[in-house]
């Protein structure tokens, strides 16, 4: 698996485009790097950056930010609505796939005394790559803000982990930064229909997970209490992994309850829009939508329209795109602005920063077209592979009449297990539509590798074999699951709604005919392997799946036409 970490830097400076521009070059010119996202506020004077890519380049990225940054951004004349202290303010680093925390930690560590070594720049260790547990909030290393930077650093409980400690010209420029390593965050800002501050805080105390003071009498303007720690007593919110403030956001000329989500797990993003949503209603507020700094995870956006099609006891065996559109309305992320989710959702920003050709990308026409042609490929074992996808499609589709049929409001989870089975049965397939063309290309790139000595020619093979071995198991991952369809096709044309029970009967044509046509590329791949026992259990499991299905389907078909001939 491929090491990646993403990287999310906050910039004070959310006005100058040209500034801005000169910032994020420096990190798009390193090889290695995928710029994802450039997020720039112009009240809070404040940009979000999201960059993605192996440890190495992220880290060199992040390093170039920070110098340019420090030549470009005086913070002698900064102003924003946000907490800062830094040209380049904080810049965590967030584990994606193939490090772990404390590997991401080590990297943050190196790029901290680097900005401090290097650009003579204070910085603080926040987070996992903290050295010390005072340290690990980063509104403790932040307190006070740039105007307390001259105190803090001459303090000797808070010195920097590099760089200098003292506020010279240099660092009366640049100020300090945060660099960290941390779990995914999620920035969120709930709009409200107020201009009120005052109500805007009341309701993020309401919610986040510190709370608010507890007060003599209970009254808002009781003197706090003390415990016997000599700590502030507090109220608990009820939003666990969470911390927000309010603000008044001149540019939207509204007040904002802004919230920093640091446990998804413990707080999904639907939860804690119906919280604060609920939160405002008691003081008589109404969010009218919610704002996503950054980027966000896909799984945060689906598991949301899941949440919301329970709440309406409806089907979940819909479309990707149809959910990630009931989100869109249902929490308004587009009451502000539009919002795009191939700008907006990380995994729809790396699919168009390394974008190529998809056979499922095309047109009915473009994919029958694209078959027509004297090209090889996409061939039988790519359309095998559609078919089943078509089998399962119809399946689901079914399944979601069905859940939503008059009359039958008391059986829609029963319809809707089956749908999201049916559905990703559907996105497995079509992903094995590209990697069975692909597969044939890997083969056809073997052959053409070099052959003029015996090395090479061991090596050519080898590759071959390989190539070819995977060929062969591509077409027979289409066969395991068309033949899982027959399960969902089954049930709905003995259960489904019967105005629909032709379609099941099709459905079942196209699993069984994804399997025969698959059965045939496992074959011909098998036959040229030399690991004969190898290609004899695979032709042997093909053989069982296709008489299966070949029953399946004759049994599918007598109840569909003695339910037509009802």
């Amino acid at each position: 698996m491929k090491r990646l970490i993403e990287c999310v830097p906050n910039f004070s400076e959310g006005r100058d485009a040209a500034v801005i521009g000169a910032i994020t070059s420096e990190i798009a010119a390193v090889d290695g790097v995928s710029l994802l996202d450039v997020d720039p506020g112009a009240t809070t004077n404040r940009t979000v950056v999201t960059f993605v890519g192996e440890p190495e380049a992220v880290v060199e990225a992040a390093f170039r930010a920070a110098k340019k940054a420090k030549e470009l951004i005086d913070m002698r004349g900064h102003k924003g609505d946000h907490p800062r202290f830094g040209a380049m303010d904080v810049c965590p680093l967030v584990p994606v796939s193939g490090i772990t925390m404390e590997e991401t930690a080590e990297y943050a560590r190196r790029l901290g005394t680097r900005i401090g070594t290097e650009l003579g720049i204070p910085v603080y260790l926040y987070e996992n790559a903290a050295r010390e547990e005072k340290r690990r909030n980063l509104a403790s290393c932040r307190a006070g803000e740039y105007e307390a930077l001259r105190e803090r650093l001459a303090d000797p409980d808070w010195r920097p982990d590099a760089g200098p400690a003292e506020f010279n010209e240099s660092v009366a420029r640049s100020g300090a930064v945060a660099v960290g390593a941390r779990d995914f965050l999620l920035a969120v800002n709930f709009n409200l229909n107020t201009t009120s501050t005052r109500r805007a805080n009341a309701i993020a105390f309401d919610v986040r997970e510190k709370g608010r003071p507890q007060r003599e009498g209970g009254s808002i303007t009781g003197k706090p209490m003390i415990g016997k720690d000599g700590e502030p007593l507090m109220i608990p919110g009820t939003l666990k992994g969470t911390k927000a403030i309010g603000w008044y956001i001149e540019e939207y000329g509204i007040a904002q309850v802004s919230m920093n989500i640091t446990d998804l797990a413990a707080t999904p993003l639907h939860i804690a829009f119906d919280e604060v949503t609920a939160k405002a209603a008691a003081r008589g507020i109404r969010v009218t939508g919610l704002e996503i700094v950054g980027l966000v995870p896909k799984r945060t956006i689906i598991d949301a329209a899941d949440h919301y099609l329970r709440k309406q006891r409806r089907s979940l065996g819909v479309t990707e795109a149809e959910k990630i559109k009931l989100a869109i309305r249902s929490m308004g992320l587009d009451d502000l602005k539009p919002w795009d989710p191939d700008e907006k959702i990380i995994e729809y920003v790396l699919e168009r920063t390394h974008e190529k050709k998809r056979l499922t990308d095309l047109t009915c026409r473009g994919f029958a077209d694209e078959t027509a042609s004297e090209s090889p490929a996409p061939g039988g074992g790519s359309i095998s592979a559609y078919l089943g996808a078509l089998g399962a499609s119809l399946a689901a589709m079914v399944a979601n009449l069905s859940s939503h049929k008059a009359g039958w409001d008391d059986r829609w989870e029963e319809f809707s297990d089956h749908a999201v089975r049916a559905q990703r049965l559907k996105d497995e397939l079509l992903l094995l539509v590209d990697e069975d063309t692909a597969a044939f290309d890997r083969v056809m790139e073997a052959f053409g590798l070099p052959k003029t000595s015996d090395e090479e020619r061991e090596i050519r093979t080898a590759a071959i074999q390989d190539a070819t071995r995977y060929a062969a198991e591509v077409p027979l991952r289409t066969m395991e699951l068309s033949y899982q369809a027959f399960d969902v096709v089954r049930a709905m044309a003995v259960t489904g709604n019967p105005n629909s029970v032709s379609d099941a009967g099709v459905g079942a044509l196209c699993a069984r005919s994804a399997v025969m046509g698959a059965f045939l590329n496992v074959k011909i791949n098998a036959a040229g392997l030399r690991d004969r026992a190898f290609a004899d259990e695979i032709v042997a499991r093909g053989a069982e799946i296709e008489q299966k299905a070949i029953e399946a389907e004759r049994e599918i078909l007598e109840i569909v036409n003695s339910k037509i001939a009802d």
